[in-house]
């Protein structure tokens, strides 16, 4: 049989999230709101006369000291005495109305914001992020999803349900998007952990934690590779690629022959290059490993610096004449190699993706190149793994391994590259 008294406990008080008025017995009752929102309602009979008393809402009112008041409300009832109006008469008159707050002293009485502890983190980091594009995207993504919804509320305040409902509307649609929000989301909350902001478990956790709630991004989302040529094609490729004017074109030429990604190429100086060494020297700061790369470069690839110098003095050379300067002897080689339109800025990162487009291949991508020369190395040379991979620029896997190889294999690697070079000049037939 039920109990007609003291029917809740203190769980279903926290659980209950059905709209409506949940009895406790002897006239109280937990009422929930459309908006989630509980309070405590004492209801009771008075002369014929049916009324409410509000008790308070639930998160500063617990179960037993509402149950404690609903009790003295009904001493006061049996007595023939209307607990409001006995309330009311006890209570003192109000205070006179305080001057209004400032927004700093709203803000700061209620706690750090998150959209401003997302702009003090993203300030105190970017200077370890590799470019401004990435500090871009960090406040792009916070304030396209994350903001709407909790950008004003304080740190403190934000749990599970918050974050979940930034992240389940994109969860399925947009995988990677939502993957990198969920990660940005849990370092801000941490940050603010750090900082005395806020304190318990960070509700943007993954491990053990919405890895319960949300499927693994793995399995939504499929992962997409750049495309690639077929190394057997790279012949006709590089033939038709070398009729094309511009230094879109060399770019993407040099690109493809040293292996190397789309920024290091736009981004490369005169004075990285040794042309007496025939090494190009990428700086730390410019290589996805944020570790000093030095590529050798092939007799192709020295032809292309070579025509670019040409470009860059000739038309150095006619501007300094243009304005009627002097043309020194030894002109010194400065900037961008591969120059774009505006006067001292590379080309951008669009250039080489158009170059492919003009040239029937809008399926492509220049990063896709670095996965036809994995196939063509793998396939047709005897070249080892780690060889390969060091001319790719790629992180060394393991700690131990990283802590043994010192060297980065230059010699080996110039015969690859050599290798590579002839076999993107070599006839069709012959790469088949």
């Amino acid at each position: 049989m039920a109990r007609l008294i003291d029917r809740l406990t203190a769980l279903e008080v926290k659980r209950l999230a059905k709209v409506g008025m949940h009895p406790d017995g002897r006239g109280l009752y937990l009422q929930v709101h459309n908006g989630g929102s509980k309070s405590w309602i004492y209801r009771y009979t008075l002369k014929g006369r049916v009324r409410a008393m509000g008790l308070g809402p639930t998160h500063r009112v617990s179960l037993a000291e509402a149950r404690a008041q609903a009790q003295a409300a009904r001493l006061l009832r049996d007595q023939g005495l209307d607990p409001i109006a006995a309330r009311a008469a006890a209570t003192p008159p109000p205070e006179p109305p305080s001057p209004p707050k400032t927004r700093e002293i709203a803000v700061a009485e209620a706690g750090l914001a998150f959209k401003d502890a997302a702009a003090a983190y993203i300030r105190t980091n970017s200077a370890a992020w590799r470019n401004a594009k990435h500090q871009a995207q960090w406040s792009a993504t916070l304030a396209t999803y994350a903001y709407p919804v909790f950008g004003d509320r304080p740190v403190s305040e934000i749990d599970t349900a918050m974050v979940l409902s930034v992240l389940e509307p994109i969860w399925s649609t947009k995988a990677e998007t939502a993957s990198r929000l969920r990660g940005r989301i849990e370092a801000v909350l941490d940050w603010a952990s750090v900082r005395g902001h806020r304190q318990g478990e960070n509700p943007a956790r993954w491990k053990g934690h919405l890895d319960k709630i949300l499927p693994a991004k793995s399995k939504i989302a499929r992962v997409e590779h750049h495309a690639a040529l077929p190394f057997s094609t790279i012949p006709a490729f590089m033939r038709d690629l070398g009729t094309r004017p511009g230094a879109a074109a060399r770019a993407l030429e040099f690109a493809i022959l040293t292996a190397a990604r789309t920024g290091e190429v736009i981004g490369a100086q005169w004075s990285e290059i040794d042309f007496e060494a025939r090494l190009w020297t990428q700086p730390a700061e410019r290589t996805k490993t944020r570790k000093e790369h030095r590529v050798p470069l092939c007799d192709a690839a020295m032809a292309i610096l070579a025509s670019m110098r040409e470009a860059f003095l000739t038309g150095r050379r006619e501007f300094l004449l243009l304005y009627n300067k002097p043309v020194p002897d030894d002109m010194p080689l400065e900037g961008f190699i591969f120059a774009g339109m505006r006067r001292g800025k590379g080309l951008s990162n669009m250039a080489m993706l158009k170059t492919l487009e003009r040239m029937g291949h809008p399926d492509l991508t220049t990063h896709g190149f670095r996965s036809t020369f994995r196939d063509w190395a793998a396939e047709t040379t005897g070249y080892q793994n780690e060889v390969v991979e060091m001319a790719l620029a790629h992180a060394i896997a393991g700690k131990v391994e990283a802590a043994y190889r010192r060297g980065d294999l230059l010699e080996k690697r110039r015969d690859l590259m050599r290798d590579w070079a002839a076999y993107c000049a070599s006839s069709t037939a012959e790469a088949a």
